[in-house]
């Protein structure tokens, strides 16, 4: 027997069987769940209703994530699934849904957080900080652009600063890995942050 997606195998509200009229029908098929793993990139090409492609995506290590406040996004690792709100098994096999928690590789994100502010990320635990900051500032840069620098304000929240110094940073998915083949999502901040953290501790 075929995934069928009708509900006239259902029982009704009221807990009656309903009369089968018919057969399954092609356009009420599913498929088998894609389960997206961590790991070297595969992607299968799914021919679907109408002639369109689907992309499931078999196995991702990477995606383009953002980062709301500071308004860029940077394509990154995905190190780990750490949080997952439907199903712990899913966080124990590593398995990329929409929704999910990841820890990302935040490099790519504090590269670009020094070159546009000339400014340190997360310099508690950093060894000789003082030095990069230093060798920030003084970098070669035009008249033009010191200026534009200096009138640049970074300010990062504390919980997303000692992200910076472990190197990893909370993300959420929020692209569909099985439908689009993509692993695309946004950066953790402010309340939301605030909420998975306490989550992902109580599980623990």
């Amino acid at each position: 027997m075929g995934i069928s997606r009708d509900s006239r195998h259902k029982r009704s509200h009221t807990g009656a069987k309903r009369a089968q009229y018919r057969k399954k029908r092609k356009f009420e098929l599913g498929r088998q769940p894609a389960n997206t793993k961590l790991g070297a990139k595969r992607i299968h090409e799914v021919r679907v209703r109408g002639g369109n492609k689907k992309f499931r995506a078999m196995r991702l290590d990477t995606g383009t994530f953002s980062w709301g406040s500071e308004a860029i996004s940077r394509k990154t690792r995905i190190v780990a699934v750490v949080y997952n709100a439907s199903n712990n098994e899913l966080v124990r096999t590593n398995t990329l849904v929409k929704g999910a928690i990841v820890q990302i590789d935040a490099t790519p994100f504090r590269q670009w957080y020094e070159n546009h502010y000339a400014q340190v990320l997360g310099k508690k635990k950093r060894q000789s900080s003082e030095e990069e900051a230093e060798s920030l500032a003084n970098k070669a840069r035009s008249k033009h652009l010191q200026a534009k620098v200096a009138a640049r304000k970074g300010n990062v929240e504390q919980a997303l600063d000692d992200q910076f110094v472990s190197g990893r940073l909370y993300a959420i998915i929020s692209s569909r890995p099985g439908q689009s083949g993509r692993c695309d999502g946004y950066i953790l901040e402010g309340k939301e942050l605030d909420f998975y953290v306490r989550k992902i501790r109580s599980k623990k």
